[in-house]
């Protein structure tokens, strides 16, 4: 059984930037079995998003859908590419199934996730 992550205080949750973005261009990563590069717009800007759900999703089934992306997340290269976010997503324990953090319903991307 794992511990429990540490309590955090609602000033620092208050700290991420959760923004509802919409996949533009989605495809597989070129030097990654596992990662998918994605073109994101999050309303006032588009960025690049690389994420590890490559065995879970097709890339070409992610276009359209609307996402939860971690905006104000520090740049990070990924295998050679940058990303600049970081999309939500249920794991199980096993890390057999990944589920994207969707809309309910379509939204405008950039909407501000609370």
């Amino acid at each position: 059984m794992s511990e429990m992550p540490a309590v955090v205080r609602f000033d620092d949750f208050l700290k991420l930037d959760l923004r509802v973005g919409t996949v533009l261009q989605a495809e597989a990563h070129p030097n990654a079995d596992k990662l998918v590069v994605l073109q994101v717009d999050l309303g006032t800007e588009k960025r690049q998003l690389v994420a590890g759900i490559r065995g879970q999703y097709e890339p070409a089934a992610l276009v359209g859908k609307q996402i939860v992306v971690v905006a104000n997340l520090a740049p990070r290269m990924m295998r050679g590419l940058e990303s600049r976010g970081m999309l939500l997503a249920a794991v199980s324990a096993d890390h057999s199934q990944v589920v994207l953090v969707t809309t309910e319903r379509p939204t405008t991307a950039g909407d501000k996730v609370s």
